[in-house]
């Protein structure tokens, strides 16, 4: 039996080729998209987001590094530390008052410290990789403390998964922050889903929650008044749904942004219009709205591969988990590939009317140094998964740890 233990064999380079070019989509992207001319410097000079966007995925890159280093043992010892610590940021923005230079709020929500020489970061993006580092610990502490399963040994575990999501849950969502609300809810069903929690209890929840949403939905199209007052539902949030569903009728508010998103993915066409050939403004096009830029300059060709790009991420890294033999391991992959997978169904969705539009960017291609960093830290631990996952020749598979 032979140890394969060679770096250059246990790096995963097809995951570094995909970031590469994801990478280099990105600054494509973001560089037609800013010719629009959304943000001037006070001199009237159009800023140029291209060398930070640069900047953000060096920095990413070293944090991958840092990240691929450590083993997934140290991970799992130190999971409620990486854990505990993420509530502490995100407490700590909540509690500071708003007139502190750390405190950046923007657009109403304080989700975001201010660092000087540094720029602003947001706690959120780096606690959903805590999250499912936490998670992934307790579920696994869970079934080597009982190794018998039953109704309410699965009971236990599923109120303790619920009880670790609803803490930074409720931090987030008094930042009202309802795109990071779901991902968190989304990497939540997911890990449950792979829990081993029988499906006898899975399926009546699910069952439930997805009536719920439906008939919260029905009420919020034909009985508004009845939300309002039993619940306090306010009238622009129904606005959001309506502008959702008939942007048209709302195309002087809620429904412009939609309506803009729709005419410059539709324009692009077959073959887009070509590099940096925008004609259509929309706003936050280099960050949330960034599909639009490649579906307008690169046609449905461009955005399909793009999207081909993702299906083949996604299932490389499940791939990868699929090899891992360890269940802290195969636990904390299976929250990342929620994750990313929700970020991309959730944002392409809501630039073609698919779902309702949400603060969510783009994974890996958006602008913004907290949500590439934050997704690169979840990467990096699939790169050290990968890296000190122990493969033996001539072993079966019960011999792989």
């Amino acid at each position: 039996m032979k140890l394969i233990n060679k770096p250059k064999e246990r790096f995963d380079w097809t995951l570094a080729f995909i970031l590469l070019l994801f990478c280099l989509i990105s600054l494509f992207a973001i560089a037609s998209a800013q010719t629009t001319g959304q943000y001037k410097y006070s001199s009237g000079e159009l800023i140029n987001f291209v060398p930070s966007q640069i900047q953000w995925y060096i920095v990413s890159c070293i944090l991958i590094a840092i990240t691929m280093y450590l083993e997934p043992e140290q991970y799992k010892k130190a999971a409620w530390f990486i854990y505990g610590g993420g509530l502490f940021l995100l407490a700590l923005l909540h509690f500071l008052p708003d007139g502190m230079s750390l405190v950046a709020p923007r657009n109403g929500a304080k989700s975001w410290f201010h660092l000087p020489g540094i720029g602003s970061i947001q706690p959120a993006e780096f606690m959903k990789t805590f999250f499912i580092i936490g998670l992934a610990r307790m579920i696994t502490q869970h079934h080597e403390k009982f190794l018998e399963k039953t109704l309410k040994t699965d009971f236990y575990l599923l109120g303790k998964i619920l009880v670790t999501m609803l803490v930074p849950l409720a931090f987030i969502m008094m930042q009202s922050d309802l795109g990071t609300g779901l991902v968190f809810i989304a990497i939540t069903a997911a890990l449950i889903i792979v829990s081993g929690i029988t499906w006898r209890i899975i399926v009546p929840i699910f069952a439930g929650t997805a009536t719920i949403g439906v008939t919260l939905l029905l009420l919020a199209l034909y009985a508004q008044e009845f939300l309002q007052d039993t619940f306090g539902f306010k009238s622009y949030q129904a606005a959001r749904i309506y502008s959702w569903l008939d942007p048209y009728s709302y195309s002087s508010d809620e429904g412009m942004h939609l309506i803009t998103s729709l005419n410059a993915i539709g324009s692009g066409e077959i073959f887009g219009k070509g590099y940096k050939g925008r004609e259509v403004y929309v706003a936050e096009s280099h960050t949330d709205f960034i599909f639009t830029s490649i579906g307008e300059d690169w046609g449905f060709i461009g955005a399909s591969l793009v999207i081909c790009m993702y299906f083949f991420l996604i299932y490389h890294l499940t791939k990868i988990t699929l090899e891992l033999k360890d269940p802290f391991s195969t636990y904390i992959c299976a929250g990342i590939i929620a994750m990313i997978t929700f970020h991309v169904f959730e944002n392409i969705g809501m630039t073609i009317q698919l779902l309702p539009i949400t603060g969510i960017p783009l994974p890996f291609i958006s602008y913004g140094g907290s949500s590439l960093m934050g997704n690169m830290l979840a990467i990096g631990l699939v790169f050290s998964m990968k890296f000190h996952h122990r493969t033996y020749m001539f072993s079966s598979d019960d011999d792989n740890e």
